[in-house]
């Protein structure tokens, strides 16, 4: 196999795990958007909550321990205990349904049958006050996560594609379980919402509020379910994007990396997520690889967004988004 040709594979294997990631991102703010037709900017942010929550459970932090240490005059910072990882996951994920709750509750009952634009700006208020929120909880210092995954260099895919053609794949072996953990996940989530009865009742309430309603469908009940889901969702990308970069505020901005995604495969397809999640993982690496060094390098940054451009002016529905056809 040509060294370049080899290259190339190596590229599409990295951007094909890079893909399923952004896949699971934008799944978040699918869910949501088909259920209540609001689309959530904060979905970055939630994994960056979650991810510093489970951090701060492990490490039995005192949550507010700033705050309190401020006030009280004391100097307080841990419980003395550790929790172990997959009880911490457990844990984040309870929280993470009483956000889902608290959500529902103090912010989007008040603000049932408003504008889009208004739901949205709430979703960004949501964003910033989530994210002081962790700093205030968790404190805003680079955190360490680790729950056991491996790291490093894949040294039998290396050793075999070695022996094969002559070179060895560096694939990391955290990619590699982020990538199945991530198509696991889409692929649950998508037969969840097709085949479940829950699936079926949130299609409903994304097809028609009202009709859903008059055949019993409790729209509360399939919010708090559907931010509860998207949580979970937030929850796993931030484990898997924390575990590689540290928790840090960066972390929220991957979910800006899902808009191209949304925007290729269409705001209300699932489907569309993670079709759109392999076309800009797959693309933004080889466009890299084949045309960064002539442009200057770190076309990764823009190159989703261009591509997302394009495909707003011809399709703007994206690949698997439902045609608006408005009578005048």
């Amino acid at each position: 196999m040509p060294e370049q040709l080899f290259f190339a594979a190596e590229v599409i294997m990295n951007g094909l795990m890079a893909g399923v990631l952004y896949a699971l991102v934008a799944l978040g703010f699918v869910l949501i958007y088909k259920a209540s037709g609001i689309f959530n900017y904060s979905q970055g942010v939630m994994a960056l909550f979650a991810a510093a929550t489970l951090v701060g459970i492990m490490d039995g932090q005192v949550p507010f321990s700033h705050l309190i240490n401020a006030i009280l005059g004391t100097n307080v910072h841990h419980f003395g205990w550790h929790v172990p990882a997959v009880l911490a996951i457990l844990m984040t994920m309870a929280v993470m349904v009483l956000l889902a709750w608290a959500v529902n509750r103090f912010v989007f009952k008040y603000l049932v049958n408003q504008e889009a634009i208004i739901l949205f700006m709430a979703t960004i208020g949501l964003a910033y006050f989530l994210e002081g929120t962790s700093d205030l909880m968790w404190g805003g210092q680079l955190k360490t996560l680790d729950v056991g995954l491996p790291q490093g260099m894949n040294a039998t895919l290396d050793e075999v594609t070695f022996g094969m053609f002559g070179y060895g794949f560096f694939i990391d072996n955290l990619d590699i379980v982020a990538s199945i953990v991530a198509l696991i996940l889409v692929v649950t989530l998508t037969v969840y919402s097709q085949y479940s009865k829950q699936g079926r009742a949130l299609r409903a309430v994304a097809d028609d509020h009202q009709a859903a309603l008059s055949v019993g469908i409790s729209l509360n009940f399939i919010w708090i379910l559907v931010w509860s889901i998207a949580g979970f969702v937030a929850l796993v990308a931030g484990i898997m994007w924390g575990a590689k970069s540290g928790v840090q505020f960066s972390l929220s901005l991957m979910a800006l990396k899902a808009l191209p995604v949304l925007m290729l495969g269409g705001f209300t397809s699932i489907p569309g997520a993670i079709v759109g999640g392999l076309i800009i993982g797959v693309g933004e690496k080889l466009f890299e690889f084949t045309l960064g060094g002539m442009m200057g390098g770190a076309t990764e940054n823009w190159f989703a967004y261009v591509l997302a451009l394009i495909f707003l002016v011809f399709r703007p529905q994206g690949l698997f988004g439902e045609k608006i056809i408005e009578r005048v």
